[in-house]
This record gives C-alpha cells, structure tokens and sequence, in this order.
C-alpha cells in the first residue's frame, strides 16, 4: 500500500509468577509446602548452573521470586507471534519441571504431587502477578501519557479478566457475597494507580526506571495489574491493545478526557459488575460505564489505525476480538467469545458444571475446576484438552511454541544471548547472563554490553561464540 505504515516497531515482554503447592495423594496433609515444593521443582536447574536465577537458549529468564513463586519471563519481542509463543513456552517449560519433580518425588516415596497454577491468587486469598514490559521512547511528558493510560487499564478486565469466582478469603465491595462471580483475579488486590512500589500498595502501573537498555534513549512501561491468562486470545488482546494504545500516544493521540475521579473505586466495581454497565465517575463530573469506556478507546485506535496503517494480522484479530468481546459483555452473552476470553471460557465451564450436577459456585468440585483451568500440567491442566477440542482457540500453533522453549526471537537482542546460553551448556562453560549483560567466566574475558534491545547481530557476540568454540581450558561444569 502507497505510504503505508506499521505500528512502531516495539519490545514487548510478560513476566509471569506460578503459583505452588504439592497435593497429597491419597488422605493426609499436602506433604510438603510451597517452599519446599519450589525448591523441588528447580532442582535440576540449581544442579545444571548452580543458581535458582537463569537465562534459557529461548532467551528467557527462570527463576524463583520471593514468596516461593516460579516465575518465567519471556524473552525480548518484537512480533505478536514470538510473544504468544514464548508465552506459551513458559507453561510447558514449568510443566516439565513439574513433571519432572513429580518423578523424583515418586521416587523418594512422598505421597504427593506438584501443581503450578498460571492464576493469580492462593487458597488464602494471597496475590501474585503477571507483569507486562513495553519499550518506550524517553521523553519529558512519558508520564502524562501512561497517566492517561489508567482508565484502560481499569476497565479492560471486562475483556482480559482471568474470571474468579469470589470466596471467603477475598478482599470484595460491600455487599459482593462468596460464590459470586467477577471478571478479574487481580483487581481487587491493586491500591494506586502509578506508584514505583509493587507489593506494598500495588499499583496498575509501576514507575520504576529501569529500561534494560540504553536508558538514555528507552524507558520502561511496567504495567502489573494484569491476569496471567491461559486463552492465547486473552494474552493477545491484552498486549496488542497496549501496543497499539501506545502507538496512538506517541503519534499525538490524547486519551485525558476519559481520566476517573477514583481508578481505585472504579476497578473494583468494574469487577464485580459483570454486565460492565457499573457507573464510574470521572474527572469532569459525567459518569461512564465499563463497556462504554473500552468502546470509547477501541473508537480512538480504529480512528487511528483507518487510512495510512497496515496492520499485522495479529493487531487487526485483537481489534476484532475486543469488538466482539464487548458486545459480547454489552448482550450479556459471554459464549460469543468463550473460545477466545479467559474470564467467559471459564465462566461457561464452571456453569455447565453447575447445571449438570445441581451444584452452586461454592461447591469444593467447582473450585477444583476453576483451578483445573489454571493448571498447567497435561494430566491436571484443561488448557491442553479445551484446545483440542477446539474450545480454546490457538492463535500460534503448538509447534512454534515447542521451538520457543529453546529458539529466542531472531530479531532481538534475545537471539544473541540465545545463541551463547545455547553454545555454553553445549560446551559446558560458565556465563554470568543478565538482561544486558554477557560474560564468559573464564578470568579473562571482559562483559559484552548489549544495550540495544533492536539489534540480533553483534561482531562482539561472533567473537565471543569463536572463543569458546577454539578454547582448551577446562572449565567447570555449568552454565
């Protein structure tokens, strides 16, 4: 198309916390808790590196966050597609830990087996997070911008909730009763809208500068009020949006008419509210509802994309995916996108439980369900049946996200730093691998600082990879 174009090119990243626990089998207590089960489970990671902290061939971060949770962030991304794949490649990589931590246990005669939920909430209400990372221009009024940003941010659980069903244990509005359901796990445990804490009032947008780049030209937008979703539709939607969302501000869009007098107020009631028509007020005085504020920013992006942009296929199935997901809400009729939106393929599971047995959303079985969905393992999980019976939509096939578990992107700087992690345990040599970082532990070799997110090739990286190919010494065992 003549003077065509693409949205910014942008680095886009998800980190994701598990959460643990080893159920018994048989009666008795689980047989071990949540900080022996982690340690469990990274077991052949700490004997492989000697650390509980890596990076993967994927080019992705694994490692074990406070609180005993699991926790897998994807590498650098450029495209949709590598997101949703190295997303994915998250789940099957904690599922094989799993799996095989389940094995030794087997072994070793403990009576229980290890689950990893990709959910957001223990059985005592406790929260942990999906985090996700969007690469922006540095520039003066980033701020006002991101400020902007939080009525999205509020209301778009209508459409990427993980879905909950609300128990004893839940922090809730006056007058919301256990056994209800709500859209969003996550956003009854948020308390400011844009703050640089994360656990002690957790905010929807952490300010903390840290852009694992050139932090003169790129800043970080670290959004954490997000579900960790299992639908590929539901992670889609959730990223493209903001990509795009932010392609609109850097392009001179204006999103501060739409600011809400109280974000806090405002996402709890957008929550439990699943007609999306509860009133939240804003700035200016006038009210609006849920649906009519996601509708109001999908208006602005189609506006914005009309004429001049080319969309990717996976940008314009999330603009089509969010139009229908809030008719879908707006008719109440959440089986229209229930193979595509966490929050209604849950709900519809755990209606039709209902019906079937004669139980309430309160029933043990029920809550078993509902976890079932989160599971990420083949024998326990439902996400892999649900796809293949065509009750979740793949949006990138099974086989890309297979490679993703140890392929980086190839147009990132993860490619690079795949590519020596990879060469490295194939020679058994050690590295000390951060986000920018690169260093051959060998007492000579200086770091390679890769600041560029952008760039997949690099004349430093070819050396160093030649250099461990041609070297003699023995080193080690390790990564």
């Amino acid at each position: 198309m003549s003077g065509s174009r693409s949205p910014a090119r942008r680095i886009i990243g998800v980190e994701t916390e598990y959460g643990i626990t080893c159920a018994p089998v048989g009666d008795g207590p689980p047989p071990l808790d949540a900080d022996h089960a982690a340690r469990e489970l990274f077991e052949p990671v700490v004997q492989r590196s000697r650390s509980s902290n890596v990076f993967t061939r994927g080019g992705a971060r694994l490692y074990l966050d406070v609180g005993s949770h699991p926790e897998f962030a994807t590498a650098e991304c450029d495209r949709l597609e590598d997101l949703l794949a190295q997303d994915r490649a998250g789940e099957l990589v904690m599922a094989d830990l799993a799996q095989q931590a389940n094995t030794r246990l087997t072994a070793a005669g403990v009576p229980g087996r290890i689950h990893l939920l990709k959910n957001n909430r223990d059985a005592e209400g406790n929260g942990f997070g999906c985090h996700e990372n969007y690469l922006v221009r540095r520039r003066g009024d980033f701020w006002n911008d991101a400020r902007t940003l939080v009525p999205h941010l509020v209301t778009r659980q209508i459409l990427v909730g993980a879905g909950h069903i609300v128990s004893s244990d839940d922090a809730r509005p006056t007058g919301t009763s256990p056994g209800g359901y709500v859209f969003s796990q996550r956003a009854d445990q948020m308390w400011d809208a844009v703050s640089s804490a994360t656990t002690r009032a957790r905010p929807l947008i952490n300010t903390r500068d840290e852009p694992h780049a050139d932090a003169e030209r790129y800043r970080r937008m670290h959004v954490i009020v997000g579900d960790s979703n299992i639908a590929q539709g539901s992670t889609l939607l959730k990223v493209a949006a903001m990509d795009l969302l932010l392609d609109y501000l850097e392009s001179g869009g204006d999103l501060s008419d739409l600011a809400l007098s109280d974000p806090m107020r405002a996402i709890r009631d957008t929550c439990h509210d699943l007609s999306g028509r509860a009133l939240l007020e804003r700035v200016d005085g006038r009210t609006i509802t849920a649906v009519e504020m996601q509708a109001e920013h999908l208006e602005r992006l189609r506006n914005h994309v009309a004429g001049d942009m080319e969309l990717t296929d996976l940008h314009a199935a999330a603009l089509d995916l969010w139009e229908r997901g809030l008719e879908a809400v707006r008719l109440q009729e959440p089986e229209r996108v229930a193979t595509e939106l966490d929050w209604a393929a849950k709900h519809q599971l755990v209606t039709r439980y209902c019906q079937r047995y004669g139980a309430d959303l309160t029933d043990p079985r029920v809550t078993r369900l509902a976890l079932a969905y989160h599971d990420v393992s083949p024998e326990q999980g439902l996400r892999q049946r649900l796809e293949s019976a065509g009750m979740l939509r793949r949006f990138v096939d099974d086989e890309a996200c297979q490679r993703a578990m140890s392929t980086p992107p190839a147009s990132t700087r993860a490619h690079l730093r795949g590519a020596v992690v990879a060469r490295a345990e194939d020679l058994r040599r050690d590295l000390t691998v951060d986000w920018v970082g690169i260093r051959l532990d060998d007492g000579a070799s200086s770091t390679v600082t890769l600041n560029d997110p952008f760039c997949a090739a690099d004349e430093r990286i070819d050396a160093l990879l030649e250099s461990m190919e041609h070297s003699t010494t023995d080193l080690p065992t390790g990564v």
